[in-house]
């Protein structure tokens, strides 16, 4: 199941989110967003956790929680909606 988390502090790295999800149990992958050109966060990051029962405690137990003086919203991912495509056309 993919999970999103949002409200991340700034400075909250992928090995953290580890941390802090990997205590519900196994994790495939856990990545903080960030933004191509400066490569500094976004404040939102997915985890992706095999185990629907482990991933569904990760979220009851973290949502609204709070990490560094900021209360995280943590829920399953939504699929990413059709966007436009940008660009400009001469």
């Amino acid at each position: 199941m993919r999970i999103y988390i949002g409200n991340l502090p700034y400075s909250v790295t992928d090995d953290e989110l580890r941390g802090i999800f990997g205590q519900f149990g196994e994790l495939a992958s856990a990545e903080v967003i960030r933004d191509r050109v400066s490569g500094q966060s976004k404040g939102f990051g997915f985890v992706d956790m095999p185990n629907h029962s482990e991933a569904n405690a990760a979220i009851k137990a973290l949502h609204e929680s709070e990490m560094k003086g900021r209360k995280l919203t943590v829920n399953e991912a939504r699929p990413r909606a059709e966007r436009p495509r940008s660009g400009s056309r001469y």
